[in-house]
């Protein structure tokens, strides 16, 4: 067994046990266990691929682009699925639409990004496939300088996608939150935000609020995450390893 087979098998009894932690009421399905490729080769993809992982995570355009088109991907990774979980630009709309296995964007922030993703999928895609999914990006630790709508611009966000972006489908809400919060103060505040606009959202929309789900959680947090509600943990470092610098 790989090094990252066996990191992902350690991930996902981690999460499993820490589901079993939840309340009823969150305990509708077991979290989705994004795999977080960001600077990783396309063989470590593989691993993870051949080990079972289907979902996997990229922060850049071009780099999802660069392993979306691979032709080892495109081989031997049929049923892929690419989650963009990074800042979108409108420039870079179209060339990750084009991207092959694409499941969802997760950060989506404001009209402008949504506008531009309904008008440009049903260009880059037959009119029998599905509808694109997306998820609205909070900042829930309200950082300057940190992408994501503000809280109290998420209902409205959400009903401006559903009512005017009919080539998208809203699939929940995501937060990064602030890094390194310790849970021996209690509870993150940023997911307990996450999970109160969730609420709202389902109030104020009517919609029910086991069709919306939270992305949140990462390799130091995920744990946490799923026990507050996270139906989607994006892991990267504890499956792959450290990440290289960028520009390495």
């Amino acid at each position: 067994m790989s090094v990252v087979a066996e990191n992902l098998k350690i991930v996902c009894n981690k999460i499993s046990v820490a589901s079993a932690k939840r309340p009823l009421e969150y305990k509708t399905a077991e979290p989705r266990l994004v795999a977080v490729s960001k600077l990783k080769s396309h063989e470590l993809i593989q691993d993870a691929y051949e080990a079972g992982q289907r979902h996997f995570g990229e922060n850049y355009v071009n780099e999802l682009a660069e392993k979306g088109h691979h032709p080892d991907i495109l081989a031997k990774c049929n049923d892929i699925r690419w989650h963009f979980i990074g800042h979108l630009q409108r420039n870079k709309v179209n060339k990750l639409l084009n991207i092959p296995n694409l499941y969802v964007v997760e950060t989506v922030d404001n009209e402008t990004i949504s506008s531009a993703l309904n008008s440009s999928w049903s260009k880059c895609r037959k009119q029998d496939e599905l509808k694109l999914k997306v998820m609205v990006q909070v900042n829930t630790s309200k950082e300057e300088g940190k992408s994501g709508c503000q809280i109290s611009e998420v209902c409205s966000l959400v009903k401006y996608i559903i009512d005017n972006c009919k080539n998208l489908e809203f699939m929940g809400l995501m937060t990064i939150g602030m890094y390194g919060y310790d849970t021996a103060k209690g509870p993150n505040p940023d997911f307990l935000q996450l999970r109160e606009c969730k609420y709202n959202l389902s109030k104020e929309l009517g919609i029910d609020s086991t069709k919306i789900e939270l992305s949140m959680g990462m390799s130091n947090d995920y744990e946490h995450a799923v026990e507050l509600g996270s139906t989607n943990v994006r892991v990267g470092s504890a499956i792959f390893g450290e990440r290289p610098k960028k520009d390495t």
